[in-house]
């Protein structure tokens, strides 16, 4: 590997016979590969001391590693509190986790690279020859094409990577003849099947032995795929290629990220978490840096770093702006929809976005990495570890956490870019929580909860892959290190890839599609190496003046809310009122809620609705009180809901096969006929075109007077019930567009109205998640006529056989006011009914735990078809459980919201008036863009 002198003032090397584009590229490694000026945030940590935390994280790997050997292998994982390994069909599934396995010895060939870089390369040349041995590619396994190519493809790489370095320095690993490089193309040629499909995205699973669509391949029926899964290939790939000399490979790869490019939302520039692998369209329309999409941007950029390709770095950009102008909320990166990018689409956020931080250092935007991690590392030191999911008030969501490296991942980055030893004391934190918490006699078992410090039977191969890697490289100094790690690229999961590839093989066609979109702004592209001069301007403590805002984040969301209230104490003033404690026939509540800007306004109809406008409050410090009681009655507004809930109902497929033995659980709705105070409905099913029933319908024959099917999304529900109600349907049944959702997993769904009079329906309407819809549908393409029974509980077999055995269910008198009062909904217009809230004695606790479920971002029953927000400068609820007209505008809004937008939740951070008036102003901004944008 021969180089040549490097990028001006970083340090950093470029292959020989390296393009101009190459250089810049490897110029973009600088800042991650230089050790700049060290701040002076914290005390610089000894050499000694480094030492000793690099030894202790290579006794930590021996354990690990050294149990998987003795007690797993050649299984893919261990089990470390069982101390056996994990063989695919000999343990209880756990569903999509299981993709990852593939009975090839996962753990040691996701290890290999590692050992080389913790200086162990006896160790590395005995598993090299045990993977050789022992390993098999070609088992009657289904495996996911994502985990196979990251872990398994990109594990025999990284092996082969760094034993060539090793045979080259002519001490180690003199008997290799690219054994490894083999087997990865032999993977490589596995894979390629999976690309057969129109738009050139894989399918997400491949049968490693009988390919796709066989009926011996057990896979090929999907239709989605996660954007990560199908853009996260072109390193391995085209490494692959590069090695080899077969072009297919990164030629497939391009094609598969030229598609999710080409499909990008044009006036966000954002994608999806989900696409059609056939159509391209996009099946969840919610986007973020997270689980789904993460890696996506990753490759964008660091194909470019590998490549030179000039487009990958332009697509990257445009997606980085996009995600700095809606995503990024600092320090919080908050999902949006890509259609709707000013309105968030979650209230939480998962744990596999912390690797961003240290692709932010990688694109040089120092400050909002600083942020973001700091922040991550608040919930750390709160919860131990980061828990998979956590709310926007830093509470647990989903409590796991399978010992994730993302974060140290980021950790090392920002170390390498800042030389801040504060980071190094990151690190240090890390080792002693794996250690005092995960730790176990046969290797690290993954938190169950993180909250009680459970343990789960699992220790994932990315563990031993990435962790410690990062950890290792985290206190090693260069000369620890018996390799220049500077002369490679990590890969999403932390295998090592030759930057002198660029130059290998290169005769992949690279036309530049990225301009026939869009125009960028060359400001946006850094074409010289980051001037650490200018990243950390004369300012030793640059970092810590970033952090030290963050530093109470976690335990204190609202610290000037508690000064101010503290201060009011002292003086004698009374404090804020709070939502718990208001009573609308409360003189003196009325006079604060003045104060505060909140209107109460009686409606014709016996209601109160109440209306926040900022500019009427006193100061903009009643104004953030005003702000806060909102949130607090919005939230009690929703629990109350929650407490009066419709029931769920009932769908009982009664034909031949069947004869009422299939019940599946479905969800009410707040309109139509009341299933629990009339008979039930009892008809045929058939499918509605449109299959959504957002319009009116073209076979109106074919649903007359039988309960029609219909699809959830592009509108509200009870357009879609009108729209069947006048083709003739005595019933509707709104299967979930969210594949793989379930009843068994997700919060059960409870169809509300859209916010108009909705007495006109009459027909019963019943909510389905796909697993559940997925049955009937399944039903109907075996039997054809499918007679179901929509009630509001299973009805007895025998009976059903003779409807005229059937006695009429009268409801009682107490079901009549459950139900009657349960009849609300979570829309436009938050609601509480004042009959119903008695006293103090309900929480205004913002966040409930949910089961981890992305259908909707709430337990027990699921917000409603409208977006809890307003386009207005007020925050309005209103108090009698049912949703309000605010005006026309809002109104005509509603009808176009789409129904699969989840509730946005306020949290109970208090803001800054003018930051409320710019949120406000944005979202109004949002609804104008709304009206043109596609939906």
């Amino acid at each position: 590997m021969s180089k040549a002198g490097g990028c001006r003032g970083c340090g950093c090397r470029v292959p020989q016979r390296a393009s101009w584009s190459l250089v810049a590229a490897t110029a973009a490694l600088c800042l991650v590969l230089a050790t700049s000026v060290c701040t002076a945030g914290a005390a610089p940590m000894s050499r000694e001391e480094k030492q000793k935390l690099g030894n202790q994280v290579l006794e930590m790997f021996d354990h690990a590693y050294g149990n998987y050997m003795e007690h797993a292998y050649p299984a893919d994982e261990l089990m470390p509190l069982t101390c056996r390994g994990r063989v695919r069909g000999q343990e209880p599934s756990r569903g999509d986790v299981d993709d990852a396995l593939g009975k090839f010895s996962l753990t040691l060939i996701d290890s290999l690279d590692t050992l080389v870089v913790l200086n162990k390369t006896k160790e590395f040349e005995d598993a090299v020859r045990k993977v050789l041995r022992d390993v098999n590619l070609d088992n009657d396994v289904v495996v996911s094409v994502f985990e196979t190519n990251i872990r398994v493809l990109g594990g025999l790489l990284g092996g082969h990577s760094l034993a060539i370095m090793l045979k080259e320095k002519g001490e180690h690993m003199q008997w290799y003849n690219d054994e490894l490089l083999h087997m990865a193309k032999q993977l490589g040629y596995k894979l390629l099947p999976a690309f057969n499909t129109t738009s050139g995205l894989p399918y997400p699973r491949i049968n490693l032995k009988f390919g796709i669509r066989k009926p011996e391949a057990r896979t090929g029926t999907e239709t989605d795929t996660c954007t990560a899964c199908a853009g996260t290939l072109i390193l391995e790939f085209a490494a692959l290629s590069r090695f080899t000399g077969a072009t297919i490979f990164e030629e497939y790869a391009r094609k598969a990220l030229d598609f999710l490019w080409e499909k990008r939302q044009r006036s966000s520039n954002l994608v999806g978490v989900t696409i059609n692998i056939h159509t391209g369209d996009w099946v969840r329309k919610d986007s973020g840096v997270g689980a789904g999409i993460d890696s996506y941007y990753e490759y964008l950029l660091k194909a470019y770093v590998l490549l030179g390709d000039d487009s990958f770095l332009e697509r990257f950009n445009t997606h980085y702006d996009a995600i700095m102008r809606y995503i990024s909320q600092p320090p919080l990166l908050l999902d949006v929809h890509i259609h709707k990018p000013m309105l968030n689409a979650r209230t939480w956020m998962d744990a596999l976005l912390a690797f961003f931080p240290g692709l932010q250092v990688l694109k040089g935007d120092i400050r909002p990495a600083i942020e973001t991690h700091e922040m991550l590392y608040q919930v750390i030191k709160k919860h131990n570890f980061l828990p998979e999911a956590f709310t926007t008030d830093f509470r647990v969501h989903w409590a796991q956490h399978p010992l994730r490296p993302e974060f140290a991942e980021s950790t090392y980055f920002l170390y390498k870019a800042t030389g801040d030893p504060y980071y190094l004391e990151v690190g240090k934190t890390l080792i002693e929580n794996l250690n005092k918490y995960a730790r176990v006699p046969c290797g690290f078992a993954a938190m169950k909860d993180v909250r009680t410090g459970s343990h789960e039977d699992r220790m994932d191969s990315f563990f031993l892959a990435e962790m410690f890697k990062y950890l290792y490289l985290l206190f090693a100094d260069k000369e620890d290190i018996i390799f220049d790690i500077e002369d490679y690229i990590f890969t999403t999961e932390a295998h090592l890839l030759p930057l002198w590839l660029s130059t290998t093989n290169r005769s992949i066609s690279k036309k530049n599609t990225t301009s026939e979109y869009t125009e960028l702004d060359d400001s946006n592209f850094d074409w010289t190496c980051p001037n650490t001069q200018i990243l950390f301007p004369n300012d030793p403590l640059y970092a810590q003046s970033i952090r030290e805002p963050l530093k109470n984040v976690v335990d204190k969301s609202c610290p000037r809310g508690i000064i101010r209230v503290e201060e009011s104490f002292r003086s004698g003033a009374k404090p804020p009122l709070r939502a718990r404690d208001f009573m609308a026939t409360n003189p003196e509540h009325l006079e604060i809620l003045k104060k505060m800007g909140v209107s109460l306004i009686h409606l014709k109809d016996g209601r109160v609705q109440l209306v926040q406008h900022a500019i009427q409050a006193a100061s903009s410090i009643d104004a953030e009180d005003g702000l806060r009681f909102m949130q607090e009655m919005i939230e009690l507004s929703s629990q109350q809901q929650k407490e009066q809930q419709l029931p769920p109902r009932a769908v009982q497929i009664i034909s031949h096969p069947f004869f009422g033995r299939v019940v599946l659980t479905a969800g009410p709705a707040q309109f139509g006929l009341d299933l629990s105070k009339h008979k039930e409905t009892r008809g045929f099913v058939a499918s509605s075109k449109p299959y959504n029933g957002c319009s009116e319908l073209t076979n109106p024959e074919a649903v007359m007077g039988k309960i029609a099917l219909i699809q959830r999304g592009q509108c509200m529900f009870a357009e879609k019930a009108r729209n069947i109600q006048n083709a003739g349907a005595i019933g509707g049944i709104v299967i979930d567009d969210n594949e793989g959702s379930s009843s068994d997993t997700a919060p059960l769904f409870q169809m509300a109205g859209d916010g108009k009079d909705t007495d006109d329906i009459k027909i019963p309407m019943l909510f389905l998640f796909s697993k559940e819809g997925s049955i009937i549908l399944d039903a109907i393409r075996e039997h054809e006529q499918v007679e179901v029974l929509l009630s509001d509980k299973a009805r007895d077999r025998a009976i059903l056989k003779d409807p005229e055995m059937e006695n009429e269910d009268q409801p009682s008198s107490e079901n009549d006011s459950q139900n009657q009062s349960a009849e609300q909904m979570l829309s436009l217009s938050q609601t509480v009914d004042l009959a119903d809230k008695e006293s103090p004695e309900h929480p205004a606790d913002s966040h409930s735990e949910a089961s981890p479920s992305d259908s909707e971002e709430a337990a027990g029953f699921a917000p409603s078809e409208q977006i809890s927000g307003s386009t207005e400068n007020h925050e309005t609820t209103s108090l009698d459980g049912e949703c309000t007209d605010l005006d026309n505008q809002v109104q005509e809004q509603s009808e176009t919201e789409e129904d699969s937008s989840p509730n946005v939740s306020w949290g109970t951070k208090a803001q800054p008036i003018d930051s409320i008036l710019a949120d406000w102003n944005e979202d109004i901004e949002a609804f104008e863009m709304m009206e043109k944008d596609e939906l």
